[in-house]
């Protein structure tokens, strides 16, 4: 699986980009070897990020309100990876892009019938920035060639973790993504003023276990709000 660059992804947070392909035709998909990926320079500088954000909702929901129109993020609920001052990053959790693990194992291991699961195991449209792009949430415990600890979850980036999934070695569960959402110093913060996202405290039943057609309402059940109700006057959480 593709590392996400992860130094290009730790300095800059990338604002979010709507004119991204989002084909996500296999022809265009590239993937690196776990020996290519580097997540060093991104965990030490998310580590020296975090003393500078007063307020961080890093392991929170950002929950799209129901007017949002940016058609990248509506009907959403993105986990949010890393915030502080310099910008956020998330991977939206409920938004299929139409391939399965077993459409990517056929690029990464062509001499190899996928495993009957990986049909069934969707790939999520985790947000329009570097859509080529592989990214792998888990819980914490298990360490894979390019893995970044976030607390009680990891993050990796590395072809092992997905056949460790295929082989039925890997972590019991898991989230898949292609593509990140990335927000520039501010924007964020602009965007929750302007009443676009509801946020929440991160949940791990949300995240893994429900269908992903379920996680936008449960998210938002969370703070005791029903989405069909709420109008474009209603203020954010």
């Amino acid at each position: 699986m593709h590392a996400i660059v992860a130094k290009h992804c730790a300095t800059e947070l990338v604002q979010r980009q709507g004119t991204t392909d989002r084909s996500g035709a296999m022809s265009n998909r590239r993937f690196a070897s776990p020996n290519s990926l580097k997540p060093d320079a991104l965990r030490l500088k998310l580590a020296g990020m975090k003393k500078s954000a007063p307020i961080s909702l890093k392991h929170h929901f950002l929950i799209a309100m129901p007017h949002m129109t940016d058609p990248n993020f509506a009907q959403t609920v993105t986990y949010l990876v890393e915030h502080n001052e310099q910008g956020a990053m998330g991977l939206v959790i409920n938004k299929p892009n139409g391939l399965n693990l077993a459409d990517v194992l056929e690029q990464l291991r062509p001499d190899e019938d996928p495993a009957a699961l990986c049909h069934s195991l969707p790939i999520f449209a985790g947000g329009p920035v570097q859509t080529d792009r592989g990214f792998v949430l888990h819980p914490a415990g298990t360490q894979y060639q390019a893995t970044l600890e976030l607390g009680e979850l990891s993050l990796s980036t590395s072809q092992d973790v997905l056949f460790a999934i295929a082989d039925g070695s890997g972590p019991d569960r898991y989230l898949i993504t292609l593509g990140y959402a990335g927000w520039d110093a501010g924007q964020l913060e602009a965007e929750l003023a302007d009443n676009a996202w509801l946020t929440c405290p991160a949940n791990s039943s949300i995240l893994f276990d429900l269908p992903f057609h379920q996680r936008l309402d449960a998210a938002a059940a969370r703070l005791g709000v029903n989405l069909s109700l709420l109008t474009s006057q209603v203020g954010h959480a």
